[in-house]
């Protein structure tokens, strides 16, 4: 478990305004679905609004309507969650060992450290595991992050759901054994 402390500066001369905010990293459960489902819809609705237009928001928000694929993420893929206290605040979940499924933040909590804090987790777990590379399918919104942890693009994708075209990228990261990831930051400490 990871926390992390911050204190909010005062705001009048000689006042003090303390604010504890712990930030956790566990593994996903079942019990996380729901709220899983609502942060994916959120973040899309939000987040992506400058790269996507508004049927193919729609369309791949949708994607929380099937519960079953849901349900076999949270049961056979490698998830990790953060947390803000007892609210979720990102997660990512790694298919067959070598493949990003889903990184979202959310759309609160964007520009914080928690999707690099969570895509190192999940690089650390697939070199542990033994895995020479990753690959993802990123967004329009989530390419340049994925560029910058090193990912190449090896392809533009066109996926149609439900009629709608939505463009993503399939993305290939080769891993070095010899250089795990590091989720200490400047502020957190493992306990």
């Amino acid at each position: 478990m990871y926390r992390i402390r911050s204190v909010k500066p005062p705001t009048t001369p000689g006042i003090f305004i303390s604010k504890l905010k712990t930030r956790t990293l566990r593994k996903g459960q079942l019990a996380d679905l729901e709220e899983l489902r609502q942060l994916f819809a959120d973040t899309i609705s939000t987040i992506c609004r400058s790269d996507y237009n508004n049927e193919q928001i729609h369309v791949w928000a949708s994607g929380i309507e099937d519960k079953d694929r849901w349900h076999r993420i949270l049961t056979s893929q490698q998830v990790w969650v953060t947390q803000n206290n007892e609210k979720i605040t990102g997660f990512c979940t790694l298919d067959k060992g070598h493949h990003i499924d889903l990184l979202f933040v959310h759309k609160d909590y964007q520009r914080q450290g928690i999707a690099r804090e969570l895509y190192n987790k999940i690089e650390k777990e697939a070199i542990q595991r033994g895995q020479s590379e990753l690959t993802v399918n990123a967004s329009i919104t989530a390419r340049p992050f994925f560029e910058k942890a090193g990912f190449e693009v090896l392809t533009k994708q066109k996926v149609i759901k439900q009629g709608i075209e939505l463009t993503n990228y399939k993305m290939k990261k080769q891993l070095d054994k010899t250089k795990i990831p590091n989720n200490s930051y400047e502020g957190i400490s493992r306990k």
